[in-house]
């Protein structure tokens, strides 16, 4: 989870990287960012933007049952590796995404890793349920 909240915390700073950039070149105007609205707006800026809103979709499911493995005192190896999978998964997804963005390549590993979180839950409901 750790690994989880840093790499948040690196896209946050290329987040905030890009849209000073893109403010100080007069790509866009600040007043975009108070509502994140506008026209013209380069496409790093809307990519780093949704990248960074998405660490707190489906890692947010991640977090939960990492939580629920600590409070459940569960250590399982396989969870364990679907952990790391997903951190990894997210990782690469992050350097697709804001590289060199091939949507094909970004779906799979974004797929990989929610497969990860879904088989986590899983064993977090045949671990309580035994």
């Amino acid at each position: 989870m750790f690994m989880m909240v840093m790499l948040t915390y690196v896209v946050m700073l290329i987040t905030v990287r890009v849209r000073t950039s893109s403010v100080r070149k007069g790509e866009v105007p600040i007043s975009y960012f108070s509502i994140f609205q506008g026209d013209n707006i380069p496409d790093m800026v809307h990519k780093t933007n949704r990248h960074f809103d998405n660490l707190f979709e489906m890692p947010v499911l991640f977090y939960v049952a990492g939580l629920l493995y600590i409070a459940l005192d569960i250590n399982q190896p396989f969870v364990i590796n679907c952990a790391w999978a997903f951190v990894v998964s997210r990782i690469i997804h992050t350097c697709i995404h804001l590289g060199y963005n091939n949507i094909l390549h970004r779906l799979l590993v974004f797929a990989i890793g929610n497969l990860c979180v879904l088989a986590m839950w899983v064993s977090i409901i045949m671990t309580a349920s035994s």
